[in-house]
């Protein structure tokens, strides 16, 4: 909620041994953050208290009960929502836990919750082992399917967007073989639909160009390489078109992003993860930041994982954090 002045974001800790509370000590020391929102950081105190020794903070923890609480929180203190009690074994550094893979499960439903409540204008996630949580019984392939199921919809779609390029996808977290299967008039058209609207919010367009990619090399190249562009792509582009969206394609994939990055398109929707998250995180690797479009609330995220062989050394970067906090805080606007 923001009706008293800055936003509260939640901020959920990701999984307690990889970077997340390290990074999220690093973002909360800009003074920016300040400035911009509330953080209420929801998560583990003894994961958090590692990370303040690793990173050299002299940041301070203030434990709160309720989400409204994070407000009176003073300067130079981390509002912190503890959800686990983690000992020392449940998150040694780089090795994922059945314990904290189920305390990760918490923070996300616990935020999300908040989120629909109204208690927060929005949520930040930080990276997560879905190793982890799987073997704590929660069985999702990630942030995005997780918070679609808390959130009652169907009608979501995972996007990552740094300052050049923004880019959604058809299908997500699939095996590859099974994309073809899964790349449906349907599931394109609402992904068009979902992607149009979620960036008109972002930029404040009202109609954004987005560029459509074709599944196969060379736009299926008249049928040689597969049927995908003249049977699905191409018809669920043209009615996307005849709803007022102005889309292109199927547009090559091996040439598109070359466009794309002068500014050409202000978003793509690609058919699959590594066809538009490649080039995605070429450019953005370290400020890229994550958006679940379609969801009644808020959410960003980082566009990286857990990145274990960093965990502990306090050398993490919080750029995408930092970007994923500004955007929430934007979206809420």
């Amino acid at each position: 909620m923001n009706i008293y002045g800055k936003p509260v974001i939640a901020i959920t800790m990701g999984d307690p041994s990889g970077i997340g509370p390290e990074i999220i000590v690093k973002a909360l020391q800009s003074s920016e953050i300040a400035e911009i929102c509330t953080p209420l950081v929801i998560g583990d105190r003894l994961a958090l208290v590692r990370a303040l020794v690793v990173c050299g903070s002299a940041l301070k923890i203030h434990e709160i009960a309720v989400a409204a609480d994070a407000r009176a929180v003073p300067n130079g203190h981390i509002p912190l929502l503890a959800l686990s009690h983690l000992t020392g074994s449940d998150m040694l550094y780089a090795a994922p836990t059945v314990a904290a893979g189920d305390a990760v499960y918490r923070y996300i439903c616990a935020a999300a919750h908040l989120c629909l409540d109204g208690e927060v204008a929005a949520m930040v996630t930080a990276p997560i082992s879905k190793e982890a949580m799987h073997r704590a019984g929660h069985d999702y392939p990630g942030h995005t399917e997780l918070l679609a199921e808390l959130c009652g919809t169907d009608d979501f779609v995972m996007m990552l967007a740094g300052d050049i390029l923004r880019v959604s996808l058809v299908t997500i977290h699939e095996a590859l073989s099974d994309i073809p299967r899964l790349v449906t008039f349907e599931q394109v058209l609402k992904t068009i639909r979902i992607t149009a609207e979620g960036i008109a919010r972002l930029t404040g367009k009202g109609s954004p160009k987005l560029a459509v990619l074709a599944l196969n090399p060379h736009c299926g190249e008249g049928g040689k390489f597969g049927t995908e562009e003249t049977e699905i792509i191409a018809p669920a582009v043209e009615a996307a078109r005849r709803e007022g969206i102005d889309a292109a394609g199927p547009l090559s994939a091996d040439t598109l992003f070359h466009f794309a990055q002068q500014g050409e398109y202000d978003g793509v929707v690609a058919m699959y993860h590594d066809q538009g998250l490649i080039p995605l995180k070429m450019l953005h690797f370290d400020d890229g930041v994550n958006i679940t479009l379609g969801l009644p609330i808020v959410r960003t995220s980082v566009d990286h994982g857990t990145a274990y062989n960093l965990a502990g050394t306090g050398k993490a970067s919080a750029k995408s954090l930092l970007a994923a906090i500004r955007m929430a805080v934007g979206m809420t606007r």
